[in-house]
C-alpha cells in the first residue's frame, strides 16, 4: 500500500508541476510576446548578439527545447543561418538555468501563497495583461506544490532498504557510477521530453535526501544531452542547414558533459567550495536544505563555462557539422515545416515563420509580375509557351503555400494570444488568400496571350493605355507590399489610389469598345482585351484587401 501511495504521489505531484510548468512558459510567452520578437528580429551574425537572443528567448519561455526547436524552425524558414543557430542554442543553454534557479527555492514553502496570489488577477482581471500575470503567479505556485508533493512522496525511500540496494551502485564515488548516471539522465529526459522536468525530479530526490549531491549533478549532466533529442527530432524532414544546426547542439552538449566528466569530482567540489552551507547538510525536519541551491548552481556552472570555452570555436564546430551532414547535392527550397503541433509553438517564433513563407510568397508574385511584363511589356512572344507554363507552376505553388500557412496559422490559434499577436496571425490568413488570388489573376493575364496574335491585339493606342494601367496596378501592389512590410500601412491612400486606378480601367475599357465600334478591332480581339483589363482591376481589387487587412 506504501508503494502505491508513493507511486500515485509521485504522478500527482509530476502532473502539478508539467502543468505549472507549460502554464507558466505560456504565460510570459503572451506577456512577453513583443520582447521575444524584437529580440529575435535583432539576431546578427555577431556571436555574442545571437548567444544573448538565445538566452533571452529561453528564459521568457522557458525551455532550451522549446528555444531549439524554435531555432530549427527558423533555419528551416530561411530566416537564420548555421552560425547564428549555434550561438542561439548556445544561449539557450544558459537561458534554461534560469528554470532550476526558480525551483530551487525551498519547495512547499511558497507554493500556495504564489496560488493564492495568483487566481484573483487570473479570474477577475478585466485586462489580459494582469490575466496573465496572476496566470504566471499561479503557475510558479504549482510548480512549488508539485515539487513539495515529489519530495515529500520520496522521503520513505531513504529508509527503504530494497531500493537503496538497487541504487546502491549509483550512489558511489567513482566514474563508472558518475558515467552510469549520466545516461540515466540522458534516457529519462528523452523519455520525458522535458529536462526542465528531470531537474526538478532531480530537485526533489536530493532535497529529500533519496540521492546524494554528487549523483544529482551526474545525473543532471544527463539531463544536458538528453534535452538535444527535441531538436534532433524536429530536424526529421528538414533541411541540411536545420539538421547541421540540430547536430551542432547534440555535439555542443555532448563535448561539454565529456569535459566536465573528465574532472567531475573536482567540478563537485568546486561547487561546494562555492556555494555556501554543506551539499548534503540536513535539517531537523529530515530536507537537506542546500542542496537544491547546489544543483541550480552546478548546472549553470556547467552551462556558462561550456559556452565560453565554445565561443572561439563556433566556426569550427560549423565546419565540423557541415562536413558530417553534407549536401545531397540538389539545391534545397527553404519550406515551412509542421514541427509537431504549431499549437505547442512558442507565438512569436510560429509567427516569424509564418511571415518568412508570406515573404516567400510575395517574391513568387513578383516573379509572375516579371513573367507578365515579359510578354506584354517586352512583347517576348517567342517564348510564350514556356512563360505560361512556368506562370501555372507558380501558381501552384502559391496555392500552395497558401493552404500551408493558413492551416499552420490557425492550429496556431489555439494558444492563447496576445491582441497583437491576434492582429498579426488574422492579418497573414487574410493576406496570403489576398496573394495567392492576385497570383491567380496574373496567371490567367498571361494565359490570356494565348488566345491569338497578342501583337495585332494591343497596338497603337490600345498598348499605349494596357502598359499605363499595368504599370500603374504593379506600382500599387509594390508600394503597398512596402507599407506592410515595414507595418506602416496607410489604408485611406491605398483606397484612393485603388479607386483612381478603377476608373483607369473603366475608362480603358470604354475607348476599346469605341475602337471595336469602329471595326479596328474583332469581337474575340475585343473580349479578350476586356478579360485583360478586368484582369488588372481584380489584381487591383485585391491588393487594396491586402492593405485593408493589416489596418
Amino acid at each position: 500500500m506504501e508503494v502505491f501511495k508513493l507511486i500515485y504521489s509521485v504522478l500527482g505531484g509530476l502532473g502539478i508541476f508539467f502543468y505549472g510548468m507549460k502554464n507558466m512558459s505560456e504565460a510570459l510567452q503572451s506577456v512577453a510576446g513583443d520582447v521575444v520578437k524584437n529580440t529575435i528580429n535583432k539576431i546578427t551574425t555577431n556571436r555574442f548578439s545571437a548567444i544573448i537572443v538565445g538566452t533571452l528567448v529561453t528564459i521568457f519561455v522557458q525551455s532550451s527545447s522549446v528555444t531549439s526547436v524554435m531555432t530549427v524552425g527558423f533555419v528551416n524558414a530561411g530566416l537564420m543561418n548555421l552560425s547564428q543557430a549555434i550561438g542561439v542554442i548556445l544561449g539557450a543553454n544558459i537561458g534554461t538555468t534560469v528554470t532550476g534557479w526558480i525551483i530551487s527555492i525551498k519547495v512547499g514553502k511558497y507554493g500556495l501563497l504564489f496560488i493564492g496570489l495568483g487566481i484573483f488577477p487570473l479570474l477577475f482581471a478585466k485586462t489580459n495583461r494582469y490575466r496573465q500575470i496572476g496566470r504566471i503567479l499561479f503557475s510558479v505556485g504549482m510548480i512549488f506544490f508539485g515539487l513539495s508533493i515529489m519530495s515529500n512522496a520520496f522521503k520513505p525511500l531513504r529508509t527503504m532498504p530494497e531500493f537503496l540496494s538497487m541504487i546502491s551502485y549509483f550512489s558511489e564515488q567513482n566514474y563508472g557510477a558518475y558515467f552510469a548516471c549520466i545516461i540515466v539522465g540522458c534516457i529519462l529526459t528523452v523519455v520525458i521530453q522535458s529536462s526542465s522536468a528531470m531537474l526538478g525530479i532531480t530537485i526533489a530526490l536530493a532535497s529529500s535526501g533519496v540521492i546524494q549531491f554528487h549523483t544529482a549533478a551526474a545525473l543532471v549532466l544527463g539531463e544536458n544531452i538528453g534535452t538535444t533529442i527535441t531538436a534532433l527530432l524536429a530536424s526529421v524532414g528538414a533541411n541540411i542547414t536545420a539538421k547541421r544546426a540540430a547536430r551542432a547542439h547534440a555535439i555542443f552538449n555532448l563535448l561539454g558533459v565529456l569535459i566536465i566528466f573528465l574532472f567531475f569530482p573536482f567540478y563537485v567540489e568546486f561547487i561546494d567550495y562555492l556555494v555556501p552551507g554543506a551539499a548534503n547538510a540536513v535539517n531537523a525536519e529530515g530536507d537537506f536544505v542546500n542542496v537544491a541551491v547546489h544543483i541550480a548552481s552546478g548546472h549553470t556552472i556547467f552551462n556558462v563555462a561550456a559556452t565560453v570555452i565554445f565561443i572561439p570555436f563556433l566556426n569550427q564546430l560549423a565546419n565540423f557539422v557541415t562536413k558530417i551532414t553534407p549536401a545531397t547535392g540538389e539545391k534545397e527550397q527553404h519550406h515551412l515545416v509542421m514541427l509537431g503541433d504549431p499549437s505547442q509553438m512558442v507565438t512569436a517564433a510560429a509567427l516569424a515563420q509564418a511571415q518568412a513563407e508570406v515573404n516567400k510568397m510575395k517574391d513568387i508574385v513578383s516573379r509572375l509580375y516579371a513573367l507578365a511584363e515579359e510578354i506584354y511589356i517586352k512583347q517576348n512572344f517567342k517564348d510564350q509557351e514556356r512563360i505560361s507554363l512556368k506562370a501555372k507552376d507558380y501558381e501552384r505553388i502559391t496555392d500552395n503555400i497558401q493552404k500551408e500557412v493558413t492551416i499552420f496559422i490557425v492550429k496556431l490559434m489555439v494558444n492563447p494570444l496576445s491582441e497583437d499577436e491576434s492582429r498579426r496571425a488574422q492579418s497573414m490568413i487574410k493576406e496570403v488568400d489576398e496573394l495567392e488570388s492576385i497570383a491567380d489573376y496574373i496567371e490567367r493575364l498571361i494565359a490570356y496571350s494565348a488566345r491569338g496574335d497578342i501583337s495585332k491585339l494591343i497596338r497603337d493606342e490600345a498598348k499605349k493605355d494596357f502598359d499605363a494601367l499595368f504599370v500603374n496596378v504593379k506600382a500599387f501592389y509594390d508600394s503597398v507590399s512596402n507599407q506592410i512590410l515595414l507595418d506602416r500601412v496607410d489604408y485611406s491612400v491605398a483606397e484612393r489610389k485603388s479607386k483612381e486606378l478603377r476608373d483607369q480601367a473603366e475608362q480603358i475599357r470604354k475607348k476599346h469598345l469605341d475602337r471595336v465600334s469602329s471595326g479596328e478591332y474583332d469581337a474575340l480581339g475585343a473580349l479578350t482585351y476586356s478579360d485583360m483589363i478586368v484582369a488588372l482591376r481584380k489584381i487591383r481589387s485585391h491588393t487594396e484587401n491586402a492593405a485593408q487587412a493589416h489596418v
